[in-house]
């Protein structure tokens, strides 16, 4: 017999001969990546944005308006004010009034032999100085003058109405009169005092509606507050009673 023949797989011509038949498929194109291998482009999935609407702008309301006006119109006022105070100051020269006590007379200070309270009459003189070349003062009713001894009140009276003119320097002899209810300790104290340092402190205080005029206006009614300590020697009637020291402070009020 014949050699039996052999069969042998003709490989086919049409395939590649590069291709290996386990290597897998794949579609290549143009672009590559950086190891040279073939890249796939898809094109960008496409992603929901959300929409942003810009907000209009709030309209003020009518009371932060109404409140803007009314902060305007004040700081416009304290303006306009400030600036009439400054020409007025300018114009006048405003200065304030001086005062001074120049003699305490005592005509009673004793006691009761009834209820033992005691009495005190004096006659204080003081001295107002208006230095204003064109400011006068209109001194009006309601004044209160006190005197004190530490925290006791003596005696008190008023300064009456009259008006003060330009430069004016005016003299006032005041009477006071006072009643001290169980003045039998307030009398030994004020002569131990005397004994000790001969010398008895003082307080005198004055209260005072006045109008100020400036050239032909007056002005609205305001107080004057004037508060004075002296030392006097002694403090017994019908004695000269000589005035040691004394200080006058002066304050406006409206």
């Amino acid at each position: 017999m014949t050699d039996q023949q052999k069969i042998h797989p003709v490989p086919d011509v049409e395939a590649s001969p590069q291709t290996s038949p386990t290597a897998p498929l794949m579609v290549q194109s143009s672009s590559k990546s950086d190891r040279g291998n073939p890249v796939e482009e898809y094109p960008p999935p496409h992603r929901n944005f959300p929409v942003v609407h810009s907000k209009t702008p709030k309209k003020r309301s009518c009371c932060c308006r109404c409140l803007c006006w009314t902060v305007s119109l004040l700081l416009l006022l304290i303006v306009i004010l400030g600036i009439i105070v400054g020409i007025l100051f300018l114009v006048f020269r405003p200065k304030l009034p001086k005062y001074s006590i120049d003699s305490l007379e005592i005509t009673q200070f004793n006691l009761s032999s009834v209820d033992s309270s005691l009495s005190a009459t004096f006659d204080v003189t003081i001295t107002a100085r208006n230095p204003n070349k064109r400011i006068g003062i209109y001194y009006e009713g309601g004044s209160r003058l006190t005197v004190w001894y530490t925290e006791t009140k003596l005696c008190e009276g008023s300064i009456p109405k009259f008006y003060q003119g330009h430069r004016n320097t005016t003299m006032l002899v005041l009477p006071l009169s006072g009643q001290i209810q169980n003045g039998t300790g307030l009398l030994t104290t004020l002569q131990q005092q005397q004994q000790e340092t001969g010398n008895i402190p003082l307080r005198l205080r004055v209260k005072q509606p006045v109008r100020i005029k400036l050239g032909k206006l007056k002005l609205m009614k305001m107080k004057f507050s004037v508060r004075c300590r002296l030392v006097v020697d002694a403090l017994s009637a019908n004695n000269a009673i000589s005035i040691q020291s004394s200080s006058c402070k002066f304050r406006l009020r409206l």
